[in-house]
């Protein structure tokens, strides 16, 4: 089992309440609170709670994790199925009442067709390089129906440069994580945050509409819909 299927997995099994860290190929490890992963509608911050608020019809939930966002949506009689590559992850989410929680890979996944998709915790991230973003739009043209948006998160990294010149040879905003839990590490994985304006621009090359629904700081929540 992976780090961060074991983690999950203890936490859930009430083994640990911490332990799981987060390498990263920008700077020092981070800690990675496990309680994070199971939080209730309550805990989450507002950016969550106004992507939630905006889900119509049935709903795609892309890298769910333990599902906890699947899970508040169903409680309110969403027609909702989440995805996820974690087992792990699944068995929780399926153990914790989930209907509809599928191990997949998005890329792969044939399914049903969707009013809405949601990328939540920077979820969008997933893709791993910024010229990923193409292939995870015509995905999602197969996966929307005809009025159907996508909903995600992201932030602007540049704080990460200041002072010093942004990288030449990739997008600034690509990074690669590793986990590790117990002393056991995982294998390095790409992760993407993509600024607001690129990715406005992007997907309007794209041919998607881009919305931005709240901003704070460094982060936004957007919508994007069809053209």
């Amino acid at each position: 089992m992976d780090p961060y299927s074991q983690a999950l997995n203890q936490f859930y099994e009430g083994k640990v309440e911490e332990g799981l860290l987060l390498n990263t190929s920008y700077g020092q490890p981070e800690g990675m609170p496990l309680w994070y992963f199971f939080r209730s509608y309550e805990e989450m911050p507002d950016f969550e709670k106004m992507a939630l608020s905006v889900c119509e019809g049935k709903i795609l939930d892309v890298g769910a994790g333990t599902g906890c966002h699947a899970l508040i949506l169903q409680q309110f009689d969403n027609d909702i199925t989440a995805i996820e590559t974690s087992e792990e992850a699944v068995k929780i989410m399926k153990d914790s009442g989930l209907k509809k929680a599928e191990l997949a890979d998005y890329f792969k996944y044939h399914g049903d067709t969707f009013d809405t998709m949601i990328c939540l915790m920077n979820g969008i991230g997933f893709i791993g390089k910024i010229d990923r973003l193409e292939a995870f739009l015509k995905k999602a043209n197969e996966l929307l129906n005809s009025e159907g948006q996508i909903i995600f998160d992201s932030s602007d990294i540049s704080y990460l440069y200041e002072g010093e010149n942004k990288p030449t040879d990739h997008y600034f905003g690509e990074v690669q994580f590793q986990y590790e839990f117990l002393g056991k590490k995982g294998d390095w994985f790409d992760w993407v945050y993509i600024d607001k304006e690129t990715l406005i621009r992007r997907a309007d090359e794209l041919g998607w509409y881009t919305y931005i629904l709240r901003e704070e700081n460094d982060q936004y929540l957007a919508r994007l819909i069809r053209k």
